[in-house]
C-alpha cells in the first residue's frame, strides 16, 4: 500500500487540532479500556484515535489508520511536575497546553511548536528524527520553574 505523506500529515494535523487541543476531554467516545479516555476523528479513508490514562500524570498512544490499517503511531507520557498543584493551577496549565498544541503544523505534526509563550507560561518542544521515526520532549516553565514535562516517540508502522 502506498501512503502519500502530504495527505497523511494534513489529516494528522487536522485531527490533532480537532481532538484534545480544541475540545479536551469533551471529544471523548466510549473507550474499551477501563479508566482511559478515547478521542476519535475520521475523515475519508483516515481514522485518528488517541487513547490515554490519567490526568495530572498521563500516558497514551495516538494512531492513524488508512483504510482500516494502522499506518502511524505515537506514544507519550508525562504531566505536571509540581507535587502540590491546585485544581485551578492544573486547569490553567492544561488550557495553556491546549493553546500550544493547536499550533501543530504539517512540518512537525507531533505536538506543538518549537516554542510558545503566553502570560507567564513558556512551552518548549524539541523533536529529533523524521516523520517516519521520531522522538521528542516538551516542557512548560513558569517563572523559571519547570511545571510540566512530556516525552513522546513514534513513526510509520510497517
Amino acid at each position: 500500500m502506498s501512503i502519500e505523506f502530504e495527505s497523511l500529515t494534513h489529516f494528522l494535523v487536522k485531527a490533532k487540532k480537532q481532538a484534545y487541543a480544541s475540545q479536551g476531554d469533551e471529544a471523548t467516545v466510549r473507550s474499551f479500556l477501563n479508566g482511559s479516555k478515547q478521542l476519535e476523528i475520521r475523515s475519508g479513508d483516515y481514522f485518528y484515535r488517541d487513547i490515554y490514562f490519567g490526568f495530572s500524570f498521563f500516558t497514551g498512544i495516538e494512531t492513524v489508520e488508512y483504510r482500516d490499517r494502522p499506518i502511524w503511531s505515537m506514544v507519550y507520557s508525562g504531566g505536571i511536575t509540581m507535587p502540590d498543584a491546585s485544581r485551578e493551577t492544573t486547569v490553567r496549565l492544561f488550557s495553556f497546553l491546549r493553546n500550544a498544541l493547536r499550533m501543530v503544523d504539517s512540518e512537525h505534526p507531533y505536538r506543538g511548536p518549537q516554542a510558545h509563550e503566553e502570560h507567564s507560561y513558556l512551552y518548549q518542544n524539541e523533536v529529533s528524527g523524521t516523520f517516519e521515526s521520531f522522538s521528542g520532549h516538551e516542557t512548560i516553565h513558569t517563572q523559571n520553574t519547570k511545571v510540566y514535562e512530556l516525552r513522546y516517540s513514534g513513526g510509520i508502522i510497517l
